[in-house]
């Protein structure tokens, strides 16, 4: 869906989840939870299983590696054992997206400002942020722990939209997951779904409500409107 979108005319800021929509952590967080599975013996799994799930942390993570949900009584001790291991090696094959410095770029050269809100706690998303310098232009980056609550609810992107200091109304919000529409919706922000992230197979952007839906990066800029 591209374009003719009045709520994208005059936008002054655009958010952006993490993991799935600016960056593949991917590999990393499957290699995280994998490690734990060829330490118990169980036979290592290829990173297309684990990719489905990336977006769910450690839940999705440990789901994938042995079936564990977070009611089962050695969660947390797992989930402990997870964030161990991921710590380790969470930038070891982590990359930026095709197209997204060249986006931020773009935006940053209309005098738009951008930021991340992610459910990625600061343990993790401070110092794999602070990893890659195509971040230190971001006017804000806002962790799943920076408020007392995180996506679906609204009050990351809230503040998100306080530290840089533009009224929600005015920003756009990008994820690759529903409760990221759902945040933005909540949030008053535009609101645009991306297919390119870590979909299960069963999710259908098209139920998310959200105000557009891009399939890959460069499809971003041609939906803002720019008062020139």
């Amino acid at each position: 869906m591209i374009g003719g979108n009045s709520r994208f005319a005059n936008v002054q800021a655009v958010l952006f989840d993490l993991d799935g929509t600016l960056i593949d952590s991917a590999p990393d967080l499957g290699m995280a939870a994998d490690a734990m599975r060829v330490a118990r013996g169980l036979p290592s799994l290829p990173v297309v299983q684990y990719r489905p799930m990336a977006g769910a942390g450690a839940r999705g993570m440990l789901g994938v590696a042995f079936g564990m949900a977070p009611e089962h009584p050695e969660f947390n001790t797992m989930r402990e054992e997870f964030f161990t291991n991921y710590e380790r090696c969470m930038t070891q094959n982590t990359h930026i997206f095709d197209g997204v410095p060249e986006l931020l770029q773009s935006l940053t050269a209309r005098g738009l400002l951008w930021g991340v809100v992610t459910n990625k706690s600061e343990r993790f998303s401070l110092p794999l942020t602070k990893s890659m310098p195509m971040f230190d232009t971001a006017a804000a980056i806002v962790s799943g722990d920076t408020t007392p609550h995180a996506k679906p609810h609204p009050a990351p992107l809230l503040e998100a939209a306080r530290q840089i200091g533009v009224d929600a109304a005015r920003c756009v919000y990008v994820g690759d997951d529903e409760r990221d529409i759902v945040a933005g919706l909540a949030a008053g922000m535009a609101t645009v779904a991306v297919t390119y992230g870590y979909l299960g197979a069963q999710a259908d952007t098209t139920q998310w409500g959200a105000h557009a839906t891009i399939n890959c990066v460069n499809e971003l800029l041609p939906l803002l409107q720019f008062s020139d």
